[in-house]
């Protein structure tokens, strides 16, 4: 199988390589590590996962000393791995993907839920720890140089949550979200210490009746920016539908796109702010203005259409991706207004910033993955947000995946350092990390993998 759709076949054999081929050459200032994970594994037993979302989680190293780069990889061993292993069958829900419990059993799930730990979204580092994550609360922790599984990370304080944390800078620790479901639905923010061992701390909720599917959300040095498209689901046909997680969301566009603002100290809550209906998975920044407009950048769909189109039999049948626009939502919390408008014309996804330097703060640029609407992701995309202007780095018959972006250790400002991205190289059925100049995508070197690896979501750079 040749093209993008190999991106979406399994691997299913582990490595370890001490040393890659390079072209060009690789920073000596790089001196950790590339983690990422993603879905590696499409098929349990005699069955086929269903959708992009579903593919059971394996773990990617690529470690970096002196311009050289090493690569590892191996399957997140956690429950819902290790249950297909014994038993050859998919034992828990995934994203669209259903274990055909009975209806009896479906029904016990309200009160003993079995969430799946498949963590093949995203990465995130707690102090000196580092977790897998997805949309179920089960974080995984793993070792970060032997890619070793260590069982469940920390507790969060509700049955569905994002892979997309934010750092708090005043303690060290994370932000996060969770939804608590039950008689009385509630979104809750918390808070968790560094420490191993800490407990979650609710700093703010808001109670809703039909919970929206949440991927991220946005903070600003004051706010949490709750982002409710009108993608909603009622609870209680979570357990007892029948149907995998996904398809018990409806889309309900008369709803508009309502945003909320949280107080991150003092839990008060203003809003919703309603504007017209919309859909999207990431956002990359926000912020206030001195006049305590609040800011916030999101990658958003006309419609959560794009879910369908991730579906396997879609993606390797090169069916078609809806484009994502970058999208700016300005907030007046005295006036109640809400406005909206396109930064840049180039479609970006998987948003990455100089999060260091920028997050929650007014900031320049943005790296992500772009695709002109006909077909996967082509394209890594620089946008410069103050000037609308955008900048693309492609290849023929190569699809780059999440570019990270790293900042050089004495760097002059936003935005100096490299890009890394894994890309799968179409003509030769296999993949390579792409090292790249952050302020001109000019190449600088690449590292080629002796073999393919499987389109993923996101992943850390880490000094480890």
């Amino acid at each position: 199988m040749t093209g993008s759709a190999i991106g979406f076949e399994s691997l299913g054999e582990e490595k370890r390589i001490a040393e890659l081929p390079v072209e060009g050459e690789v920073p000596g200032w790089l001196g950790g590590a590339l983690l990422r994970t993603g879905p590696a594994r499409f098929e349990v037993g005699e069955r086929s996962l269903s959708h992009w979302f579903d593919g059971l989680a394996m773990l990617h190293r690529f470690g970096f000393a002196d311009g050289r780069v090493s690569y590892a990889n191996r399957f997140l061993e956690g429950r819902a791995y290790r249950a297909a292993e014994e038993t050859g069958a998919i034992s828990y829900s995934e994203f669209a993907t259903d274990p055909c419990r009975s209806v009896f059993k479906r029904a016990m799930s309200l009160f003993q839920p079995r969430f799946s730990d498949n963590g093949n979204v995203s990465l995130v580092k707690l102090g000196e720890r580092f977790a897998a994550m997805t949309e179920t609360p089960l974080p995984v922790e793993f070792d970060p140089e032997t890619l070793a599984a260590a069982g469940v990370a920390w507790d969060v304080p509700g049955e569905l949550t994002t892979a997309h944390p934010h750092l708090d800078r005043d303690g060290g620790g994370m932000l996060n979200y969770a939804a608590k479901l039950g008689p009385r639905n509630r979104y809750r923010f918390f808070r968790l210490g560094p420490e191993s061992g800490a407990v979650p701390e609710v700093i703010a909720s808001t109670p809703t009746r039909e919970p929206a599917y949440m991927h991220s959300f946005g903070l600003t040095e004051r706010w949490i920016v709750l982002a409710e498209f009108p993608y909603v689901v009622n609870p209680l046909a979570l357990a007892l539908s029948g149907r995998p997680y996904i398809e018990n969301y409806r889309w309900k566009p008369a709803l508009g796109t309502r945003f909320t603002l949280l107080d991150r100290s003092g839990g008060e809550v203003l809003g919703p702010f309603e504007t017209d209906a919309c859909f999207g998975f990431h956002h990359v920044n926000a912020y206030e203005e001195d006049d305590g407009t609040v800011v916030a950048d999101v990658c958003t769909f006309d419609d959560p259409a794009i879910v369908e189109s991730l579906y396997l039999g879609n993606l390797r049948n090169g069916a078609a991706i809806p484009a994502p626009a970058l999208t700016r939502f300005t907030i007046d919390p005295a006036s109640g207004e809400i406005a909206s408008e396109r930064l840049i014309d180039d479609p970006i996804d998987l948003p990455r910033i100089d999060y260091g330097r920028c997050n929650e703060r007014p900031y320049r640029y943005v790296w992500g993955a772009g695709t002109d609407g006909g077909g996967f992701f082509d394209r890594i995309v620089r946008g410069d947000v103050v000037a609308r202007t955008s900048t693309t780095w492609s290849e023929p018959d190569c699809w780059p995946g999440e570019p990270v972006f790293v900042s050089r250790p004495d760097a002059s400002g936003e935005g100096d350092g490299v890009l890394l991205s894994v890309v799968l190289d179409g003509a030769t059925s296999t993949s390579f990390l792409l090292v790249l100049d952050a302020a001109t995508l000019a190449e600088i070197g690449r590292a080629r993998v002796p073999h393919h690896i499987p389109f993923g979501f996101h992943g850390q750079y880490a000094a480890v």
